[in-house]
């Protein structure tokens, strides 16, 4: 998120001239790629701009939304694109601030049935997850060494494709209108373990490996309808591996050590 290509009201109402848009509002969190919030007189919507050449990623992401709109999950359809400008939905909600178990609830339920629809076909979204960490780990043990030998061990990290997998399913990625979840940005959705998805949203919400608790209850909720069941020894030790995963990609992509350390 966040807007690192600039636009002006004038310029979105030319591209855009059906919607008949009356405000513009950048985002602050992310640096990525670029979005805003813009508004007609009665809706809002979501603007994106992808500060990376990923058009195949685009149209794959398009396609999943719409499939699982289908399946009446709560994701946002893209409606409508310009210029390497892309209007999505937006969805009503609020991210969570204070995690409770009616989120982990939620969240377990939605990933139950996104991994049950894709199990159902191949996935063919080439993952590079093994390559980003080995690009990362040679810039980490060049640059913060200290940090490098807490990541080393993430060499041996292999992707494992049983389908799609979110693979950013942080708070920040999700909104609750009440109890309802919404989710968003599959851009970088790709072929892996369904396991290793439940590690990386437990992880977004700050739940730890240690947390029996919380740990339990997500995996009930995501057992109920799963038809591969996932045990909490094997989820626990994919906990390890998504936030050292996310805080190696924090230390080099951002160069923040700070916001590292936070997930180790």
């Amino acid at each position: 998120m966040g807007a690192k290509s600039k636009i002006a009201l004038f310029q979105l109402q030319n591209l855009f001239p059906s919607y008949s848009f009356v405000k513009i509002r950048a985002t602050s969190s992310g640096i990525i790629d670029t979005t805003y919030i813009v508004y007609t007189k009665d809706d809002s919507y979501i603007l994106k701009k992808y500060e990376r050449d990923i058009s195949k990623k685009i149209a794959f992401d398009t396609k999943l939304l719409k499939t699982l709109k289908a399946s009446s999950l709560n994701v946002p359809l893209m409606l409508e694109k310009n210029d390497g400008w892309y209007i999505y939905e937006r969805l009503k909600g609020k991210e969570p601030k204070n995690v409770q178990t009616y989120h982990l609830r939620a969240v377990a339920r939605f990933l139950s049935q996104m991994h049950l629809l894709s199990s159902k076909s191949r996935c063919k979204l080439k993952s590079s997850l093994e390559s980003d960490i080995k690009e990362a780990l040679c810039f980490t043990k060049k640059n913060y060494f200290s940090y490098y030998k807490k990541f080393e061990f993430l060499k041996d990290f292999r992707v494992k494709n049983e389908g799609i997998i979110h693979g950013d399913l942080f708070k920040d990625n999700t909104v609750f209108d009440g109890t309802k979840l919404g989710v968003f940005d599959f851009i970088d959705a790709m072929c892996g373990s369904f396991v290793f998805d439940l590690a990386i949203a437990l992880v977004g919400f700050d739940v730890k490996a240690d947390n029996d608790y919380a740990i339990n209850i997500f995996l009930n909720s995501y057992n109920q309808r799963a038809t591969r069941k996932i045990d909490k020894k094997t989820l626990k030790k994919q906990i390890k591996y998504a936030s050292h995963f996310y805080a190696l990609k924090r230390v080099y992509e951002y160069k923040n050590t700070n916001k590292a350390r936070e997930l180790l």
